[in-house]
């Protein structure tokens, strides 16, 4: 791996940093959302409307021809239109735009197609190879950004990063695991359907925070959160995408742990959205469920629990904001 430092644009920090307050940043972005190439086709809607609507075609459609074939193999991928949305949201052109678990590489694709420069850090060996040759393509195909991708453990993330980089990024999007199996695929065979590439490795290492239970799974991302401020511009964004699950028909509140880490972290809560997973069609939503968890939510209510299909992820938009003791000092 070649060092990044020598790949990406880095931003001096006498440049000037928008206004604090990422629910007027977004809105002072809202034209930029316009830019999409047509892969994500973009709505308008009322000032300050929080919905991102983001599943307008649905994920295959989103990737195909846009990132290689292996890229179906990672078990929870993030729309591509959610990390387009962010970086169009929250960025300018030539920004850098960050991603410390980054799985098969969806921010960064985004991003340098957006014209950003992104940096991404993923755990599993076998993503950061996809995520390598997602990069490639996409610069194949026009992508004007650049991109490199780090392998490593995350919660160090500043032990990886070129030293160089601190203080210049200017977007973070990720989302944490949901646990070491998720979304998959499903194959039918002769016991019936199968479930395949649902799962982050094989089991036998656990480093990953996906196989922490739910304390252990925010102490992490919060230790990550804190390399990233620290990687952050002043007034810089996170945006985690997240949403509860159930576990033994309880729910987990995934999105909740997320704040706390984020608070943590350091970083101040300025907004919470929701990205769509369902598609609006003609003033109503036309679910995207997975063939499992339909098959969830039917068992469910066969048993009497009213259980709904999932069509959104809570979007949870932080920033990096100046300490009010340091606001007072440079304001005497």
């Amino acid at each position: 791996m070649t060092d990044v430092a020598e790949h990406l644009t880095t931003h001096g920090p006498d440049e000037p940093v928008r206004p604090e307050g990422a629910g007027g940043r977004h809105r002072a972005h809202e034209d930029r959302r316009r830019e999409y190439d047509g892969h994500h086709p973009a709505t308008t809607g009322p000032e300050g409307l929080s919905v991102w609507v983001t599943a307008q075609s649905t994920g295959p459609v989103q990737r195909r021809g846009r990132y290689v074939p292996e890229s179906v193999k990672h078990p929870a991928r993030m729309l591509p239109a959610i990390a387009a949305h962010a970086v169009a949201a929250y960025t300018n052109p030539g920004d850098l735009v960050l991603d410390p678990m980054c799985g098969i590489g969806t921010t960064l694709v985004e991003a340098i197609h957006a014209g950003r420069d992104a940096i991404g850090v993923e755990y599993e060996s076998r993503w950061s190879d996809i995520a390598d040759a997602n990069i490639t393509h996409a610069q194949g195909q026009g992508a004007t950004g650049r991109a490199a991708v780090m392998r490593g453990d995350a919660t160090r993330i500043l032990s990886l990063v070129p030293a160089a980089l601190v203080g210049q990024v200017a977007l973070v999007v990720t989302s944490p695991p949901y646990g070491p199996t998720v979304h998959g695929l499903v194959r039918p065979g002769a016991d019936g359907v199968a479930k395949f590439d649902n799962a982050y490795n094989d089991g036998t290492d656990r480093g990953n925070l996906a196989y922490r239970d739910l304390t252990g799974l925010a102490d992490g991302f919060a230790q990550i959160l804190a390399g990233c401020y620290t990687l952050l511009r002043p007034g810089g964004v996170v945006v985690v995408t997240a949403r509860p699950w159930r576990k033994h028909g309880q729910l987990v509140d995934l999105p909740s742990a997320v704040i706390g880490a984020g608070i943590r972290a350091g970083l101040t809560p300025v907004d919470r959205c929701v990205a769509l997973l369902a598609a609006v069609r003609d003033g109503h939503l036309v679910a995207r469920p997975s063939f499992f968890q339909l098959q969830q939510v039917r068992r469910a209510r066969t048993a009497g629990t009213p259980m709904h299909l999932i069509a959104h992820e809570d979007v949870l938009v932080f920033a990096k904001t100046q300490p009010a003791s340091e606001q007072r000092a440079g304001g005497e």
